[in-house]
């Protein structure tokens, strides 16, 4: 559920995030009317834009899904509970699990990266998300890691808020980030754009 929500956050909220795109567009109705001299088919340009971004979105994110459903998320204990290293927990309140958040550590450069923190839409608020968050840098605390990094798409702010309570630094973003699902196809790249953020929380000075 958390990431088919990210169909209309990218779709529509996204694309505050790309202003090249936002004039191509405005450019696009403009030919129209240019074109067409009609009022009615250059407002519709817009709605049509928007319908291919929510399509985009669409097929992109079903197949990051599918992608996640076939490698870790299928076999957590395999991805995340054997592996040294690496942990799974799960938030539940009231028998139900509300959340999640992993761990995985990168031995080469002694960091644990934050992966797959969802909570349910219903639950938040609650400081769910913020108590997953600290499993991970306690965690990463008692294994000796020096640092916890993670990388988000997410468009909402308050996602970034909540990285940011937590301690980390936002260290850079690219809107060249390829999204696992993405074919780059010329109409993909028209109408699907993501931004990758990067965020670390440093524990200790190697």
């Amino acid at each position: 559920d958390g990431i088919m929500e990210r169909i209309p956050n990218t779709a529509f909220r996204g694309l505050r995030q790309h202003p090249r795109t936002q004039l191509l567009y405005a450019l696009l109705a403009v030919l129209c009317f240019a074109l067409t001299r009609s009022l009615l088919l250059t407002c519709l340009v817009p709605a049509g834009l928007l319908g291919l971004r929510y399509y985009y979105s669409r097929k992109v994110v079903l197949a990051y899904l599918d992608c996640a459903l076939h490698t870790d998320m299928a076999d957590i204990e395999q991805y995340y509970m054997k592996p040294p290293g690496s942990c799974f927990w799960v938030a539940v309140l009231d028998g139900n699990v509300v959340g999640i958040v992993a761990a995985r550590a990168h031995e080469a450069d002694n960091t644990v990266e934050l992966l797959r923190m969802s909570v349910d839409s219903r639950f938040r608020g609650k400081g769910i998300a913020k108590a997953l968050g600290r499993k991970v840098l306690e965690f990463a605390l008692v294994h000796n890691y020096s640092a916890v990094v993670l990388g988000t798409t997410a468009v909402k702010v308050a996602a970034h808020k909540l990285y940011e309570s937590l301690g980390f630094r936002h260290m850079g973003s690219s809107d060249h980030y390829v999204l696992p699902g993405m074919t780059l196809s010329l109409a993909e790249r028209l109408f699907f754009q993501v931004r990758y953020h990067r965020y670390r929380l440093q524990l200790r000075e190697e």
